[in-house]
């Protein structure tokens, strides 16, 4: 085996460049990225050896293969060593005191700790902050944390906090794999602050050159054959640890370098991996059995462990033997070590595995492989007798420690064949884990049993019923909606036990899967089921009864409220009242129920206990989004300031991010426009594995569009608000996108689709029977079916919208059924009733606010005052287009110029501030953005109401203004 120097940094000039500059400028979020042995951690240190130097705090946590239910463990572990920078304890953040229980080794550095709360997940936000405060104590700091793709559900959470609101002085630095994994480890969310600069650097493996330079440091030469190096590519297929491993295996005098076999003949190996399982071999065979027996042990141990730990996993045969060649004089200590002692046996093979650089010494006094890909390469080594063994001792080993580490308890009974002490150690460490509110790791333990075939039917049942609760409580539900769907299949579960189940899988499936058309049908099964339960019962009559989801008609979803009610009232279970009476007060407030407000009055916000106070935080959460749907938009914002303050005192996370998401739509409807884009787009981004949540954000993004004219972009949006799947969706937000795409078409000229959406969307509208829900259909409808001669279909809607808001609060509504009003006498030429109709739905809205439902009736006032003679109504064209252009919405303001240019008024584009010679003017900036959006000439004039010889001038002015050639090289106007 050959004694090579540490490999050098090979083939990074670029990415190390690019990651020092990010970490010199922070805030700012870097992720290394690359498969396994690429050279992530090397290139990290590598950056932080070559940091300029300054006071900077540089902060280290790993995530581990194998992790405990200590939730946030890697940012903990990077934290434990920085008493030496904090300030007084007086000066820190009083949040920083939560932080006391977690990090004992700065306690006395702390501030008093604050009152605990009553619920894991309300005390989580409190951590969190007193996290970021305690960062921004320390600052300038690099969070480094190594490994991310290990990383549980609660690290990502608090990563993706503290990368969305970063103290000014911090840059986090993650590692992570991606082998194929769907999108980057963090998510998106990480890219909402725009002044943090997000950085992703990914590592390619090296080519022939950068395996050349690799190999020659390593090997000290410079005379390697070109065909030496293209076969060692081929073989490592580049990847800098297999090839570094494969070096190390090669013989010390390595000869006839110039002959490309002598590669294969020093490892005769086809594929990477078994060519690393070999040179891993290579080096084991140069170990003394006692340094053998150490490195075994660390392989069954999978995590990094203390010498005392490894001892005791490697038994009797770490210290049966000698050291063996090349390792005299390991037993003892060097010069300088008097007085302490020699190293016992197998300290002594401890030692010479770290002197072969076979074993790593890692922070705490901990040793271990310094690549998972070494680490499974000796275990899958180790004959399957001595494994089955070395788990055993394993499990005595760590069941003898002051807080055994039941997760890793259950990994080595599994691999030690011991199933009853497997389900054990694994149940409990899914209960600790849930008790700590680490539920992710909780779901990871019960997934990992339930897919083992080896789990006892009699386990199953116990596991099954607990993962189907962690899992309703709002985390991400592929996985487990295909594992509670495979047991439901079985016979084992009794049926209460089964009907818990498959109501939870209904749950999941409505909720975060955003599949209420599969998840429906489960709940109904369900309830078949828990005949006997009627506590259970209940809520799931109350789920179903929620009118916004489903074909069902209201009458059945009152039916089926009433149900819920019938049974709570037989049950002395005060949560589950506040469950259902928050279900009652948004489905009397999503109706427009004259007795909503008394009911919401009702709920126990008081109530001392967290569990019913979350039940209410979600009822407010939930009556804002219905009081927003009706118009009731001041009551809107203080629901939400309840809700937002409830979510929070209780830990109440996934009702406080669906109001978070309705609150972007209440900021559409009332104006609220500046910003809005990015802030919905954003808000998006993190809701890729709950689309439910995210409608709202797509309607917005697509009415938007609508807005200004980017006719794609909001057909894509519209679609995914819920028209791609509009029975399975939210039913106020799909009626709400159908009136966008009838305007779409109305807008682009196309007749024959606007009615024909226009009359799907009213066709759901009617058997659902909620008319309440209608105000951002029922006028668009009206003006498809006028605009393609059907006034007789218009006049009937009208009359059936006004019988179905009849005595409903539901100020949208009674607002746009004077505009649909307003529309059909128009179509039928009553110009003088449509000026009256439009003059009372404007003051209407303008009173909600909507203001731009006011300024498009305001368009149909003007044109009806006209028709009437009455010159000074062109004055309407003129407001309407003032507030279109304040809010944003360039191709309604365009319209609205073109109608005055018609009839012979002027109008001046609104100026900006003072701009220098080479700004855009206004309608410059329109058509820039038009045309990096790819629009034609043709195109451009049909959205802004220009002549295309008109649009030319401007493109040819845009392109000078801003010195290019091309069209293509015109980016956005900010």
């Amino acid at each position: 085996m050959s004694i090579v120097p540490s490999p050098p940094l090979v083939g990074r000039a670029a990415e190390l460049r690019t990651l020092i500059d990010a970490v010199t400028r922070p805030p700012a979020v870097v992720l290394v990225e690359g498969e396994a042995g690429i050279g992530k951690t090397r290139l990290v240190r590598a950056a932080l050896d070559r940091l300029p130097s300054g006071d900077r705090a540089v902060l280290l946590g790993y995530c581990h293969q194998i992790r405990e239910p200590f939730p946030y463990g890697p940012v903990f572990e990077a934290l434990r060593d920085i008493r030496g920078r904090l300030p007084a304890a007086h000066r820190l953040n009083p949040v920083t005191g939560a932080l006391r229980g977690h990090l004992p080794e700065l306690a006395g550095a702390l501030p008093p700790p604050p009152q605990p709360l009553d619920d894991p997940r309300a005390e989580r936000h409190r951590v969190f902050r007193a996290i970021r405060a305690l960062l921004a104590a320390v600052g300038p700091a690099v969070l480094v944390v190594e490994d991310l793709h290990w990383a549980d559900d609660g690290t990502l959470d608090l990563l993706r906090f503290l990368a969305g609101q970063p103290p000014r002085g911090l840059a986090v630095v993650a590692t992570c794999r991606r082998d194929g994994t769907a999108g980057p480890p963090l998510g998106r969310a990480y890219r909402h602050q725009p002044d943090t600069a997000n950085v992703v650097v990914r590592l390619a493996p090296l080519d022939v050159p950068g395996v050349a330079s690799l190999a020659g440091a390593l090997l000290e030469r410079s005379d390697l054959a070109p065909g030496f190096v293209a076969r060692l590519h081929e073989r490592t297929a580049g990847i800098p640890f297999v090839v570094e491993e494969l070096v190390r295996s090669l013989p010390a005098g390595l000869p006839g370098a110039g002959d490309p076999d002598s590669l294969d003949r020093a490892v005769d190996r086809a594929g990477v991996p078994l060519l690393l399982r070999e040179a891993m071999a290579e080096r084991m065979a140069g170990l003394s059995p006692a340094a053998a027996s150490a490195v075994r042990a660390a392989a069954v141990l999978r995590l990094p462990a203390d010498e005392e730990m490894i001892t005791a996993v490697a038994g009797n045969s770490a210290g049966l033997s000698t050291l063996g060649p090349g390792s005299a004089g390991l037993s003892t200590l060097g010069p300088g070590s008097a007085g302490l002692g020699t190293l016992g046996p197998g300290s002594a093979g401890l030692a010479e595995a770290l002197r072969a650089g076979v074993l790593h010494e890692h922070p705490g006094g901990r040793y271990g492989f310094r690549h998972a890909l070494a680490q499974q390469a000796v275990y899958d080594a180790v004959p399957g007798p001595e494994r089955r063994s070395a788990h055993v001792r394993a499990m005595a080993a760590l069941a003898a420690t002051d807080a055994p580490p039941l997760v890793q308890l259950a990994f080595h009974a599994r691999r030690a064949g011991d199933t009853g002490a497997w389900v054990r150690h694994g149940t409990a460490a899914a209960k600790q884990a849930a008790a700590l509110g680490d539920t992710a790791l909780a779901v990871e333990v019960i997934e990992g049993m339930l897919d083992d075939p080896d789990l006892p039917a009699t386990g199953r049942g116990p596991l099954v019923l607990m993962l189907s609760r962690l899992a309703a409580t709002g985390l991400s539900h592929q996985r487990v909606v295909r594992l509670l769907r495979q047991v439901l299949r079985g016979d084992f579960l009794s049926r209460d036990v089964r009907g818990e189940v498959r109501l939870n899988l209904g749950v999941v499936l409505s909720n975060q899967a955003g599949d209420a058309a599969a998840g429906r049908p489960e709940i109904l099964a369900a309830l078949a089921e828990l005949s006997d339960r009627p506590t259970l019962a209940a809520r799931g009559w109350a789920s179903i009864a929620m009118p916004e989801w489903g074909t069902e008609s209201l009458a059945e979803h009152a039916e089926w409220m009433a149900r819920a009610e019938a049974l709570v009232a037989t049950a002395d279970n005060p949560e589950l009242s506040a469950a259902v009476l928050a279900n009652r007060a948004s489905f009397e407030m999503t109706t427009g129920s004259p007795g909503a407000f008394d009911v919401a009055a009702r709920l126990p916000a008081a109530d001392p206990r967290s569990a019913v106070r979350r039940e209410v935080a979600r009822a407010y959460c939930n009556l804002h989004d219905s009081a927003t749907t009706v118009g009731l938009y001041a009551a809107a914002e203080r629901f939400a300031r309840e809700g937002r303050r409830l979510a929070l005192e209780t830990g109440a996370q996934y009702p406080a991010f669906l109001l978070d998401a309705s609150v972007i739509r209440r900021e559409w409807l009332t104006g609220r426009w500046d910003g809005l884009r990015d802030r919905a787009a954003s808000l998006g981004e993190s809701a890729t594995e709950t689309p439910l949540i995210a409608v709202d954000l797509w309607l917005v993004l697509g009415l938007l569009a609508l807005a200004r004219g980017e006719w794609e972009e909001a057909v894509r949006q519209l679609h995914r608000a819920g028209l791609d799947a509009p029975d399975a969706r939210n039913v106020p937000v799909v009626t709400a996108a159908a009136g966008g795409l009838v305007d779409l078409h109305l807008a682009r000229g196309t007749a024959d689709e606007a009615v024909a959406e226009a009359g799907r969307a009213v066709a759901r509208l009617r058997r659902k029977g909620v008319w309440v829900w209608g105000a951002s259909l029922v006028p668009s409808a009206v003006a498809a079916f006028a605009r393609a001669g059907r006034t007789g279909m218009a006049a009937d809607l009208v009359d059936e919208y006004a019988a179905g808001i009849a005595d409903r609060v539901a100020p949208a509504a009674h607002a746009a059924l004077d505009a649909a009003r307003g529309v059909l006498a128009a179509a039928e030429l009553r110009h003088a009733d449509a000026a009256a109709c439009f003059a009372r739905a404007r003051e209407a809205y303008a009173a909600l606010p909507q203001p731009y439902a006011a300024a498009r009736v305001a368009e149909g006032e003007a044109r009806a005052g006209l028709a009437l003679g009455d010159v000074a109504a062109a004055a309407g064209f003129r407001e309407a287009a003032q507030w279109y252009g304040r809010l944003g919405a360039t191709h309604d303001a365009a319209r609205c110029r073109r109608a005055l240019r018609d009839i012979g008024v002027d109008v001046p584009l609104p100026r900006g501030g003072r701009r220098g010679a080479g700004a855009l003017s206004q309608r410059e900036r329109e058509v820039a953005r038009l045309v990096a959006l790819g629009r034609t000439n043709r195109e451009i004039a049909d959205v802004l109401f220009l002549s295309t010889r008109t649009v030319e001038t401007h493109v040819a002015t845009v392109l000078r203004k801003l010195g290019v050639r091309s069209r293509t090289q015109i980016a956005p106007p900010s």
